[in-house]
């Protein structure tokens, strides 16, 4: 990790919950404003560790959060987060303790503000507690939909579903055969993502042929959408 210094106007406001701030208030966080710059499979920060108080932030790149199981000492995806996205709640909501690691992909950027210069900009524009509430309300359902999923549904949905989150969140693009995921994830990554081993993936894809395809890198390309979510209970 290496840390840049103080945060830019321009760097706060690619995170999602300071976008369309008045200029005025992105100022008053900068002095309190902090990046770092971290390489592919640097560690951000590690399960059960303490955690200063701070916001964490991704500007760039890629991070894995993974959370082992207390029962069977497994390592799952939690998910993967993209830039504009918030982390690490607890360093300002919580016991300060990281709840799960966090790991980067790629090279990646993260802005970290201070516990009580947030604070003081939530006083001045509630809009941003409404905005984090927001953000942490989407993943509880998210985690009480991936929870409901992995008791009540067959692999094959499962992995239909995350390729469809995975599609809301980082959009696709297109290519002559279809479209193509703006993330790319490995069946390593998928099969701790949906509860299944690394041979069960490479078997649900090979099922899924004329739905979606998977190329080496982790490219996925969905061929027809429609048929993906036909899949869906």
């Amino acid at each position: 990790m290496i840390l840049k210094g103080c945060a830019s106007a321009f760097q706060l406001q690619q995170i999602s919950i300071f976008q369309d701030l008045d200029p005025l208030q992105i100022e008053a966080l900068l002095p309190f404003s902090y990046w770092q710059e971290y390489q592919s499979t640097e560690i951000v920060m590690k399960e059960s560790e303490q955690i200063p108080p701070k916001l964490y932030c991704l500007i760039a790149g890629t991070l894995e959060i993974k959370k082992v199981s207390a029962s069977t000492g497994k390592e799952s995806l939690i998910r993967l987060i993209a830039a504009g996205e918030v982390f690490a709640a607890s360093a300002i909501f919580g016991n300060g303790i990281a709840p799960a690691t966090v790991l980067c992909v790629t090279p990646s950027q993260v802005l970290t503000i201070e516990r009580e210069s947030l604070l003081e900009a939530i006083a001045k524009t509630p809009e941003i507690s409404l905005r984090i509430l927001s953000v942490y309300n989407q993943r509880l359902q998210q985690l009480h939909n991936t929870v409901h999923a992995l008791i009540a549904e067959k692999a094959i949905i499962r992995l239909a579903k995350l390729i469809q989150y995975y599609q809301d969140i980082y959009g696709t693009r297109s290519l002559q055969e279809g479209k193509l995921l703006n993330v790319s994830l490995t069946y390593e990554q998928i099969a701790n993502s949906i509860g299944i081993s690394y041979e069960e993936c490479a078997r649900l894809f090979k099922q899924l042929k004329g739905v979606v395809s998977y190329r080496r890198g982790g490219k996925i390309i969905i061929k027809d959408r429609q048929k993906l979510t036909n899949l869906f209970p």
